[in-house]
């Protein structure tokens, strides 16, 4: 036997066994002849899943004998409201008159007769034909009862709308090609939750859901996106029909300081949930998913307000729809006797007796979340059939073939508005997302919404806390595992939830960002400081000589003048050189030291700007050198005016040599190669280079020693140098007056040996921006110690007491010096 004919056999099987059980009247609420048919699934009845599960016996079961649902009842009069509407309308599908084929969705095993009816065609089913009894589906209610029909209605791309399936499963549309619903997924619900969370900065959570594709996908979506947002899954529970372990379930979430708890799961399992926590008196925040957040009997229980602060997203009602509670009276305004006979039964799904005995204010007093998804999605299908028919104004395209992929092709591009709402699909299938936020009032007892959430292009979120009824002092609190630090300290982990820490201030040269890493104090970049305790660095004020500070402007003038000295004393003696002062301070060697005076204080202009690699090579070598050419000319000199009058009488055989042989010059060009060549060693080996020195709220740009070996080896060079030139300059300091350099020699060496040991305390003490300023002010302090104690006071008497530069004077005191050291 052929698969169809087996579905015929079991189709009329279960007709034929609802019949023989005397259940019911068809209700016409169920059909609606039309040129199209519809088809819709609302559980209008429930089946308890312990009794669907004892009865899965060849013998059906008959949704009329269990548990009515108004709210079911009331979404389907939703769906045919719409129906009719449309069939009254002059605008969309003028002509045509959609009808109807709505089931009872009250157990999972009778809904496969309910999809085998909308599958079949004149009586028969065929998997491999685009002739089926309905052109759409929209239903049933719920993400798992939509998984599990929704593969049947895949394979002919018949479209399936669902208005309550937000599970993330049914986006893939590999699987669910001709799937579309008229509400959000989860993800954006799930990711509306989240930033209600980060927006009142609620980082340790409880999150209870069922065991459901509903609960399941939340959850995935939950852990996926609350790392992002710095929020911690504290506890997990799973909620079900054993009500025994949620006492145990309440003691552990306060045993955790969970005070914010999600509850994702349909209002079947939250019911008895929240009345375990009445029962229990647990006061928490909770944030109810869209399934109960607006649930009209639960926010009216005697003593609810004892739960605290219920915040939910829900889906926007938009509407009253008008004329819909007209409808209801209207439809359900029958006698509750009516009868019928057994043999106008149609289906086990499709009788109702409740539907006719219940009093409307109960079915329009129902749960409205799910009237505008059930309300568009008709439309959306009109819409659709609206362009495969190629309705005018006026008239449709009767003779166009209407297949259901047809439908699902055009579907894919309906764009309308409902209340100044625009209803459209993505790629996915999906509606762009929009939640209403709401908070429970219990004074009135009423919803109350306090954001919104949308997501299309752009995602937009808001909320406004001053509308939410607060516990205690009326103001939202603040509910973390841990109290977030202080700015300044950074996060150590006590635990391995990330929300659980403690707090440790960040020290000197460091600063914490929370944006980026709230775990780790960042090192301030090399021209930053900051104080203990910062949140960000602050730009070091860069030290160094400037051209314009005046500092600067003093060593340029004096370097300057020194310069200008030199020269205007080469001047004054080329002009006297062959009178006797000029020849006692040295004769030749005096233009040569001054010349070096001058190249010495052109290396002050080094120290002067940011230094660089040349800057810092040029600064102490040209200085060593030049100032060791006057160091040795000095010693010379010192060594020449103790010979004449100390040693010449008694070694006249080696002064007739120094004379004769240029003695003097030939070692202050030794001394001055001895010191080219160690400071050439000093460059080449390891010179000085820049270096930029942190100091406080300053960076200095200073130089290095370079190669400290080296350079102290120059210092001793010099320094044995002047101390042979202070020795024979001390030793001569009781020569005649007229040659007495050895005083002003002395005088300019203890210059330099107190310029100098300024500048090495400095220098060893503090690494400080005035290191350069007193290296430049030391070099500065040498050069005119010669200047002022050597040359100045030869150049007074040249200027001032010309008479005393005289060959006869000079040999007066000569002759006075002798008689003087006879008689002693």
């Amino acid at each position: 036997m052929s698969i169809t004919a087996w579905f015929k056999l079991g189709i009329s099987l279960l007709c034929w066994c609802c019949s023989a059980a005397g259940g019911g009247c068809p209700l016409p609420d169920f059909n609606l002849a039309g040129n199209y048919l519809l088809g819709g699934l609302f559980a209008v009845h429930k089946v308890n899943t312990a009794i669907d599960m004892r009865n899965r016996l060849p013998a059906p079961l008959q949704c009329n004998r269990f548990k009515f649902v108004p709210l079911g009842y009331h979404q389907m009069q939703v769906f045919r409201f719409a129906v009719e509407e449309i069939n009254n309308s002059s605008v969309l599908l003028p002509g045509i008159k959609l009808g109807y084929e709505i089931f009872d969705y009250c157990s999972d095993a009778l809904n496969f007769r309910a999809a085998l009816d909308f599958l079949s065609s004149n009586g028969s089913i065929s998997l491999n034909t685009n002739l089926h009894k309905v052109i759409s589906v929209t239903g049933p209610s719920g993400s798992t009862k939509t998984l599990i029909l929704a593969p049947l209605f895949m394979s002919s791309l018949i479209p399936m709308i669902g208005f309550s399936a937000s599970s993330v499963q049914l986006s893939n549309k590999n699987l669910y090609p001709s799937f579309f619903r008229t509400i959000p997924s989860d993800f954006y619900q799930v990711r509306a939750i989240v930033r209600i969370l980060q927006r009142f900065q609620w980082n340790w959570v409880a999150f209870f859901g069922s065991e459901d594709d509903y609960s399941r996908d939340a959850l995935s979506q939950f852990l996926d996106q609350i790392p992002l947002a710095n929020v911690c899954l504290a506890y997990k529970g799973i909620l079900s029909t054993d009500t025994s372990t949620y006492s145990k379930m309440f003691e552990k979430i306060n045993s955790l300081k969970i005070n914010v708890v999600v509850v994702f799961a349909t209002f079947d399992f939250v019911r008895p949930f929240i009345q375990v926590a009445l029962n229990n008196n647990v006061q928490k925040i909770w944030i109810a998913s869209e399934t109960w957040s607006l649930n009209q009997d639960l926010i009216r229980v005697n003593g609810a307000e004892a739960l605290g602060v219920v915040l939910g997203v829900s889906i926007p009602v938009y509407g009253p729809l008008s004329g819909f509670d007209d409808f209801v009276y209207r439809t359900m305004d029958r006698s509750p006797n009516e009868t019928c006979s057994s043999s106008n039964v149609k289906s086990c799904n499709q009788a109702c007796k409740e539907c006719l005995t219940t009093d409307p204010n109960v079915i329009l007093d129902q749960d409205p979340a799910y009237n505008f998804p059930i309300y568009s999605a008709v439309y959306a299908i009109a819409h659709a059939l609206h362009m495969v028919l190629q309705c005018g104004t006026t008239s449709c395209n009767g003779s166009t073939p209407v297949y259901p992929y047809t439908v699902t092709k055009m579907l894919r591009r309906v764009s309308f508005t409902l209340f100044n709402k625009t209803v459209k699909f993505h790629e996915d299938g999906n509606p762009p997302a929009r939640y209403d936020l709401v908070s429970w009032d219990w004074r009135s007892r009423q919803h109350t919404i306090v954001g919104s959430y949308e997501r299309d292009q752009e995602e937009y979120f808001s909320i406004d806390a001053r509308l939410i009824h607060w516990m205690n002092n009326g103001t939202a609190p603040v509910l973390r595992c841990s109290q977030e630090c202080q700015p300044g300290y950074r996060r150590v982990p006590s635990s391995f939830p990330s929300c659980c820490f403690n707090c440790e201030i960040c020290g000197n040269e460091t600063y914490i960002n929370y944006t980026v890493d709230p775990y780790t104090c960042v090192p301030c970049k090399k021209d930053e400081w900051s104080n203990v305790g910062s949140v960000q660095c602050q730009k070091r004020s860069p030290e160094y000589l400037q051209g314009d500070d005046f500092v600067s402007t003093g060593i340029t003038l004096s370097a300057s003048f020194m310069v200008l000295s030199s020269a205007a004393i080469i001047g004054l003696f080329a002009y006297h050189q062959n009178t006797p002062i000029v020849r006692s301070a040295g004769g030749k060697t005096c233009f040569f030291l001054l010349t070096c005076l001058g190249l010495s204080s052109i290396s002050v202009f080094f120290f002067i700007g940011r230094p660089g690699p040349h800057h810092c090579i040029l600064r102490n070598s040209v200085f060593a050198v030049c100032y060791t050419a006057c160091l040795s000319c000095l010693a010379v000199r010192s060594f020449q005016i103790f010979c004449v009058f100390k040693l010449a009488t008694n070694l006249p055989k080696s002064y007739e040599y120094w004379v004769k042989d240029n003695g003097q010059w030939v070692i202050i060009i030794t001394c001055v190669v001895v010191q080219l060549f160690l400071c050439a060693m000093w460059v080449s080996i390891g010179g000085p280079r820049p270096i930029d020195i942190r100091v406080q709220k300053v960076i200095v740009f200073d130089c290095t020693l370079g190669n400290v070996a080296i350079f102290y080896l120059i210092i001793m060079f010099m320094g044995f140098l002047s101390v042979i030139c202070f020795t024979f300059a001390y030793l001569g300091t009781d020569l005649p007056k007229n040659y007495n350099e050895g005083k002003c020699i002395t005088f300019s060496l203890i210059v330099f040996y107190i310029s100098w040991a300024i500048f090495l305390t400095v220098h060893l003490a503090a690494r400080e921006s005035n290191t350069a300023a007193v290296n430049a002010l030391s070099i500065l302090c040498s050069l005119y110690g010669v200047l002022y104690g050597y040359f100045f006071p030869k150049c007074y008497i040249i200027l001032f007491k010309p008479d005393h530069n005289t060959a006869a004077y000079f040999q007066t005191s000569i002759q006075s010096y002798t008689l003087q050291s006879s008689s002693t």
